[in-house]
């Protein structure tokens, strides 16, 4: 950094200029889907969350992140955090040695699409003891957004929402739909899919939390 002669000195380090994922956050996470073959053996990580051995009801979350003029964003990039079926993450004793509970995926160039193929998750504890419903934990991450924005998958008509301990702090009962997904129907395959659009901004701003 170049000072003026005569500048009096910094007794501190001067802030960085602020960085947004920028086109190269494909790049260093998901080089195949930039078009950069070879690494990782052939597949992206986090690509794939699931195998022919993985214990649970298959499932398939879908949606796309809309800005605030209602457009979808073609060049986000999300990941996921999820228990297993029987609610165990990864590492924990009992956990589905054939499940990753993590996943990573861009959306899709043309139509902003993302596609999460999964397990449906089992309930996992509060710190107090209390069961939360089933849940899925998303991070989105996009040119424009300085820091990643975290907010939650439910799934909508599962009774346990009533009594989940995240839900019931929500003060605006009606922004509590924005974190539920709904459920349509493979007509090709018959995998129950999971419909979950993020909205950044507007009348129907998904919530986020702060974590």
């Amino acid at each position: 950094m170049n000072v003026r002669q005569g500048s009096p000195p910094l007794h501190y380090l001067p802030e960085s200029a602020s960085q947004t994922a920028g086109p190269y956050v494909h790049i260093g996470c998901v080089p195949s889907f930039a078009g950069l073959d070879g690494m990782y053996g052939g597949h992206d990580l986090g690509a794939r969350m699931v195998s022919e051995d993985t214990k649970g009801a298959r499932i398939a979350i879908e949606g796309r992140v809309f800005d605030g003029t209602g457009t979808p964003l073609r060049d986000a990039l999300l990941e996921v955090w999820q228990a297993d079926a029987q609610g165990r993450y990864p590492g924990r004793d009992g956990a589905d040695p054939h499940f990753a509970g993590w996943g990573r995926q861009p959306t899709h160039g043309e139509t902003g699409t993302f596609r999460f193929d999964t397990v449906m998750p089992g309930r996992v504890p509060w710190p107090d003891g209390r069961m939360q419903a089933p849940h899925v934990g998303l991070w989105i991450v996009a040119r424009g957004i300085n820091l990643g924005l975290y907010t939650r998958i439910y799934f909508e008509g599962d009774a346990a929402n009533e009594d989940d301990p995240l839900l019931a702090r929500i003060e605006h009962r009606s922004r509590v739909p924005t974190l539920l997904a709904r459920e349509e129907t493979d007509a090709g395959a018959g995998l129950p899919i999971w419909r979950f659009d993020v909205h950044l901004q507007g009348d129907a701003e998904t919530v986020f939390l702060d974590v």
